[in-house]
């Protein structure tokens, strides 16, 4: 964890020396100058968590550094520090954006504690951006592409289901816009004007998604050095999307179903109860009946998720809306790249519908993408996607054709997951991400492999 820089200026060399002295630990990173200039030089690159500033100095005293600043970095909190303070100069500093101002002589405890209120001001401020950003993310159903049955009945189900207070769970292969309909809920719910927060599951250790969750407080584990809040106070009143919940750990399952059944929870690290009003819903792209069965997701915390269930088809049973998507796409890309396709040819549409789509619609944005960045004349044509499409495993033979073998699940999807380990020249990451899992999972289905002899 990076940390946190703090930037000193005073021209007076003992006052320095003794404030990196008394600031200097594991948590921070300090330097100091003797005039604000260099100061200023330090801060443009947008590094510096706080800035304490001498009032007078020679050449550019500490008003117009602060002035400066807040031309430079206007969330960066500045702190006065003068032998001469008054009523009069606090207030004009204050009014100036200065954060707090301090008078000398100080005390290491009167530093500590305005360094910390500063810098927990910081955070608070990057936070609240976070949400703004994300109450500016307004979804509707129009962002929905696609005429077959089963696009209407996910519609009408989502229009249904947005004025509940009801948790959702949304099932579907990776790729088929599982966040595009979590949106589409809360965008059209009471609590559109309200934060929606998104979480990775699968991206995060257990020690680390808790923190992320829950939050925790200063010196709950190593590297805490300030107390942090999690993803369901961030979305109290709002929404909370549970991306890939069944990767979770199941120590972690257990403390989620308490706040699913209290509407309360601790951050780590603390024993103050704390509880927040957010509606929950989670995602996944695995059989959860087969993860209960193994035993790595909980039946309690399955049946308090699966309230409403939203069940979304992939791309290979909607071909009919294949034509929508890519016209969708290839506007979308002209206005991002300044391209001018003005379309697909027959033959190269053709080549598109009759493909599978493991990775469903985002491997079909993905392909069109491509076409529309590496490709020169007005129309997409076969030769600009056939190379994608011919990388990735194709259609599996149908049950009842010539050459169907019957063969055990576990090993179609071994030789799926070591055909895209391949493909991506066996980098995990890519491959898990590929695959809709976890590294986690892709190692653990690597390792047992290996220990059965069944891969090298």
């Amino acid at each position: 964890m990076p940390k946190e820089k703090i930037v000193v200026v005073d021209d007076d060399e003992y006052m320095r020396e003794g404030l990196v002295e008394t600031l200097d630990s594991p948590e921070f990173s300090v330097v100091s100058f003797d005039n604000a200039a260099a100061a200023l030089d330090e801060i443009s690159d947008g590094s510096a968590s706080i800035l304490l500033t001498d009032l007078r100095m020679p050449e550019m005293d500490g008003m117009e550094l602060l002035a400066q600043v807040k031309r430079l970095d206007p969330k960066l909190p500045v702190v006065m520090m003068t032998a001469f303070a008054t009523i009069e100069t606090a207030v004009e500093a204050m009014k100036k954006g200065a954060f707090d101002y301090i008078m000398k002589p100080f005390k290491a405890e009167e530093i500590d504690v305005v360094v910390t209120k500063a810098l927990e001001y910081r955070r608070l401020v990057a936070e609240n951006e976070y949400l703004r950003k994300e109450l500016g993310k307004k979804f509707s159903l129009s962002d929905f592409i696609g005429d077959c049955a089963e696009m209407k009945g996910l519609f009408e189900k989502i229009r249904q289901i947005a004025p509940s207070t009801a948790t959702v769970f949304i099932r579907g292969e990776s790729g088929t816009g599982k966040e595009l309909v979590a949106r589409a809920i809360h965008s059209q719910s009471p609590r559109r004007d309200k934060p929606m927060v998104r979480v990775n599951c699968a991206a995060l250790s257990a020690g680390v998604l808790e923190s992320e969750l829950f939050g925790h407080e200063r010196g709950a584990f190593t590297g805490a050095d300030k107390r942090r809040i999690g993803r369901f106070e961030m979305a109290d009143g709002g929404t909370i999307f549970l991306d890939e919940v069944s990767e979770m750990d199941l120590a972690l399952q257990g403390k989620l179903l308490r706040v699913l059944q209290e509407k309360e929870f601790e951050r780590v690290g603390s024993s103050e109860t704390i509880s927040a009003n957010v509606r929950i819903l989670a995602s996944s792209n695995r059989d959860m009946e087969k993860a209960i069965e193994e035993g790595s997701f909980r039946q309690d915390l399955y049946y308090r998720l699966n309230v409403v269930n939203v069940e979304l088809i992939p791309l290979r049973r909607r071909k009919g809306d294949i034509r929508a998507l890519v016209k969708h796409f290839i506007e979308k890309y002209n206005r991002e790249e300044g391209s001018r396709v003005k379309g697909i040819s027959d033959e190269a549409l053709a080549m598109l519908e009759n493909y599978d789509w493991p990775g469903n619609v985002r491997e079909l944005e993905n392909i069109i993408e491509r076409a529309i960045v590496l490709g020169t004349g007005e129309r997409i044509e076969t030769g600009n996607i056939s190379a994608g499409l011919e990388k990735v495993p194709g259609r599996p033979q149908e049950k009842g054709a010539a050459t169907f073998e019957p063969r055990p699940l576990e090993d179609v999807e071994r030789e799926h997951v070591m055909l895209m380990l391949s493909y991506n020249q066996d980098h995990r990451q890519q491959t898990a991400q590929a695959l809709g899992i976890s590294e986690r999972s892709l190692r653990d289905r690597l390792n047992r492999w290996r220990e059965a002899g069944l891969i090298e």
